[in-house]
């Protein structure tokens, strides 16, 4: 198993103060003292229903190296291995920057009302084919799920997928600059958390912040089957992106689905792409898995995969339980 951050390295990057720790390296970091692997950084987060800390000796029993806890608590561990910084989130938000800093992989982030996971699955599947691939876990896309993701970004990954969602305009704007893609995509533009927002526009308005971080000539990729593209699109061209596509059923997308056929087992549309025509597969029912599935086709051709290499994944791939 690599390293993943040396504990030198820790302490540069979070500044914190190192107490009772004999280990030299972490190999992954976790939140979940239930869950975690041998020889991981534990980060004592303090949620709305469980503080971090309460959970700090028993990670360390579990096979916990070292635990990042807050100063405001950093007392109370005796002679167990903690790094105590200001604050533990901040910790983990400057170890996300960190391993997002030294990445060379090509990396991708999706937003999106509803179809965000599976679409990320999606993608995963696809780049996992041609190189070594990190990507979120479940639906962790909030404002510590999407540093606890990148903060676990290995240093020889080739590619990574995150998945940034919100709640309220002006949260994904920092989680963006952080994840720093090349690639983003928004899956669609609907109502959830409207009570959040004055109008529908401003749930697009919000979504369009994931734009903000993207590296310069970055690609964003947005389903097109809603009324607030142009939006969108305004909003990237603020932001510099390189290119912006467009996907879906209407036809004034840039890339249309057509002659769908959908069935119980499956479904299968043609997709017109610059190497000429092509057929769509899925073997999940539903015209949404159809857009699903063009929207992470398209991820994969502007980062360079294979078209049949996607086209072959996204036939085999089966939807998370519960999407």
């Amino acid at each position: 198993m690599a390293d993943l951050f040396s504990v030198a390295e820790i302490i540069e990057i979070t500044g914190g103060r190192a107490r009772n720790i004999s280990a030299e390296s972490v190999f992954s970091v976790s939140i979940d003292s239930r869950t975690l692997e041998p020889g991981a950084l534990f980060v004592a987060i303090k949620g709305e229903r469980f503080d971090g800390h309460d959970y700090v000796a028993g990670a360390i029993r579990n096979g916990a190296a070292v635990a990042l806890v807050s100063k405001q608590r950093g007392g109370e561990f005796g002679k167990l291995p903690v790094l105590v910084v200001p604050d533990a989130l901040e910790g983990l938000g400057q170890l996300g920057v960190a391993a997002r800093a030294r990445s060379g992989a090509k990396i991708a982030a999706i937003t999106g009302s509803v179809g965000k996971t599976t679409v990320k699955e999606m993608v995963r599947s696809i780049l996992s084919r041609a190189g070594k691939t990190h990507a979120s876990i479940r639906s962790y896309n909030n404002h510590w799920g999407v540093p606890l993701m990148l903060a676990g970004l290995p240093k020889a990954a080739e590619f990574g997928v995150f998945e940034i969602g919100m709640n309220h305009a002006g949260e994904i704007t920092p989680l963006s600059n952080m994840v720093c893609p090349h690639v983003t995509l928004i899956t669609n533009i609907g109502s959830a958390h409207i009570g959040n927002f004055k109008n529908m526009e401003g749930i697009a308005r919000a979504k369009g912040e994931i734009f903000s971080g993207m590296v310069p000539g970055g690609a964003a990729i947005v389903n097109g089957d809603h009324a607030y593209v142009e939006i969108l699109r305004e909003l990237a061209e603020k932001a510099g992106v390189r290119r912006f596509v467009t996907y879906g059923f209407d036809s004034n997308a840039d890339i249309v689905l057509s002659g769908v056929q959908a069935g119980a087992a499956g479904s299968t549309a043609r997709v017109g792409l610059a190497g000429g025509n092509i057929s769509l597969d899925v073997s999940m029912p539903g015209r949404h898995m159809l857009a699903n599935a063009l929207g992470a086709l398209c991820v994969g051709e502007e980062l360079g995969v294979d078209t049949e290499v996607s086209l072959a994944a996204i036939a085999e791939f089966s939807a998370p339980a519960g999407r």
